[in-house]
């Protein structure tokens, strides 16, 4: 057996939060080809890369600037009284390799990484990196078996393809994933969903193959408790991937993102979206479409680690769970 080691992050009591090598929350920092990875339970990844962009570029940037704000997370979560990193093992594991030149060889990249980490038995939490990264990832979760999920979003990233045959965007993962059999439409739920559209050719589609869609309008008028109850009886007890696309938010709380929508959540509601996770088995999770150049003072990569930590506040719990039943 391998020696054990601490995976406790960095105490600012110990070591200032602008000190020391920039890593996820100051965790430990440690390589695929180490022999302490196979001590690793929840791992932090980053994906930078923005290839699926059809507008607004720079979410390759992303992990980057998260890992720099994530240094403001400390032990425990205020409401929960959860504490994550005592409760399971979790560590930065660095980023993936992507090719900036090479739309279809980052896919490769990506779902080739995804795949060492599930083959140590590692639940990845992950920073975007745009939306398309999700699809690469659920290729080597859902290998041999499709995932439910909830998708936090502006957007249901369920159109069919861009300018003419693009099939491969960040606005078409989910829709592909579908076709590919990594999701099980009818334990998919969409939430938040808003902003002008070209057709309903998407939402319509989405429809058809059983995946529910719950526009912010009905978020507001039936509560969030209600809609995350919602959410909870959909996916069950299978196991679920988490995706929140930080355009989810108000622009008015997070600019950095590369498809504003107007009319999003608060930080406060997106807090409670989150914390509604609770019970869920959650396989994955990620965090996408902080782009650090629409937003250079940092608040909207703020945001997004704390949400991360919410949704890591949620999973951690899901793999102890797993752990002990092991």
């Amino acid at each position: 057996m391998s020696e054990q080691f601490s995976f406790e992050p960095v105490s600012a009591s110990e070591v200032p939060r602008f000190a020391g090598h920039p890593t996820f929350m100051r965790l430990p920092a440690i390589g695929v080809d180490e022999e302490r990875i196979s001590q690793v339970d929840i791992g932090f990844v980053g994906v930078p890369w923005d290839g699926g962009t059809t507008n607004r570029p720079g979410a390759r940037h992303g992990p980057r600037q998260l890992r720099d704000y994530s240094t403001m997370i400390r032990a425990m979560h205020p409401v929960s009284k959860v504490r994550p990193f005592s409760m399971v093992n979790c560590a930065d594991l660095g980023d993936s390799p992507v090719n900036p030149a090479d739309l279809m060889d980052t896919m490769e990249r990506v779902t080739g990484c995804y795949r060492q980490l599930r083959d140590f038995g590692i639940t990845p939490m992950t920073a975007g990196g745009d939306h398309l990264i999700s699809l690469p990832i659920l290729r080597a979760l859902a290998e041999k078996s499709p995932l439910s999920m909830i998708h936090f979003d502006a957007h249901t990233d369920l159109f069919d393809e861009y300018f003419g045959g693009c099939k491969i965007t960040h606005g078409t993962p989910f829709r592909r994933a579908i076709e590919e059999g990594l999701l099980d439409p009818k334990r998919v739920i969409q939430i938040g969903i808003r902003g002008t559209t070209y057709d309903e050719a998407d939402v319509e589609w989405g429809l058809e193959q059983g995946v529910r869609i719950i526009t912010i309008e009905e978020v507001l008028d039936r509560g969030i408790g209600d809609v995350m109850t919602e959410a909870r009886r959909i996916v069950g007890d299978t196991r679920t991937y988490v995706s929140f696309d930080i355009d989810c938010i108000d622009p008015s709380f997070a600019p950095g993102t590369g498809t504003p929508e107007i009319g999003g959540f608060s930080t406060r509601e997106a807090q409670q979206l989150v914390r509604g996770l609770t019970g869920v088995n959650i396989a994955g999770a990620d965090l996408v479409e902080v782009s650090p150049p629409f937003d250079p003072s940092g608040g909207t990569a703020w945001v997004g680690v704390s949400v991360m930590f919410e949704i890591l506040c949620a999973m951690a719990p899901s793999v102890a769970n797993r752990k002990t039943r092991a």
